[in-house]
């Protein structure tokens, strides 16, 4: 499919009540509301084109973006083009779920994530602490720098409370991810997530809540479901 068909395909898929519901969450115009089931069925089309990839993602539309991050392949994605995406991401599933788990699966993974974190750009360091949970999820503790890892979770100690809105969240997230897939910082991971406590996030007009970390973690060990790595972390 060409470009033009996709974005006349996404147009047709979109629905006003899924287009409302992202843009309560922060997304705007250009979008058409395409549900990610939706987009998902449309990845066969793209997946072999990465040219078409690129081109979906820099129309600014954010269910072409969307769709762009299923379709590309991280093993042979830019640097620079991980780069420009960031700066393009404007909302949180851009920045925290397109871009973070593309780039978390790319040969780039560490050196951006730690990059975006110190960013002072909102979006930036969100999807910089997004993506560093996301490169733990699916590596194997020994490729992992448990120093800096630690050093992280101290960071988070010392001001998650102080940080800006989805910083805020994906530091929680963060907590949660070390303390879930990684069995040798998983009590480090549990005595900063008690220590912090309840993180508030400014959610908008949603019903989304804030896991708390503690929780979060017990409830996922006591399933017996962690220190298992995913395969993949983009969805």
């Amino acid at each position: 499919m060409t470009y033009e068909e996709i974005m006349k395909e996404l147009e047709r898929l979109g629905n006003e009540q899924t287009k409302m519901t992202f843009i309560r969450h922060g997304a705007m115009e250009p979008l058409f509301g395409v549900k990610i089931g939706d987009l998902k069925k449309l990845v066969k089309y793209v997946k072999k084109d990465e040219e078409l990839a690129l081109k979906l993602f820099a129309s600014s539309n954010s269910d072409a973006m969307y769709l762009a991050g299923l379709s590309v392949n991280p093993k042979t994605i830019a640097k620079e083009t991980l780069q420009q995406w960031v700066k393009q991401a404007y909302w949180y599933m851009a920045a925290e779920y397109t871009v973070a788990g593309v780039a978390a699966e790319s040969p780039f993974a560490h050196e951006l994530a730690v990059e975006w974190i110190d960013s002072s750009e909102e979006m930036v360091s969100t999807c910089g602490w997004s993506t560093y949970a996301n490169y733990i999820s699916i590596t194997p503790d020994e490729q992992l720098n448990f120093d800096e890892i630690r050093f992280l979770l101290n960071r988070i100690k010392e001001t998650i409370h102080t940080e800006k809105n989805r910083v805020r969240y994906t530091m929680n997230t963060f907590v949660m991810i070390v303390g879930i897939y990684v069995s040798e910082l998983r009590e480090e991971a549990e005595a900063v997530a008690a220590f912090i406590g309840k993180v508030h996030v400014d959610v908008g007009n949603t019903a989304c809540k804030v896991p708390l970390a503690s929780d979060y973690i017990q409830k996922t060990v006591s399933l017996g479901k962690a220190g298992v790595k995913k395969k993949t972390c983009i969805c």
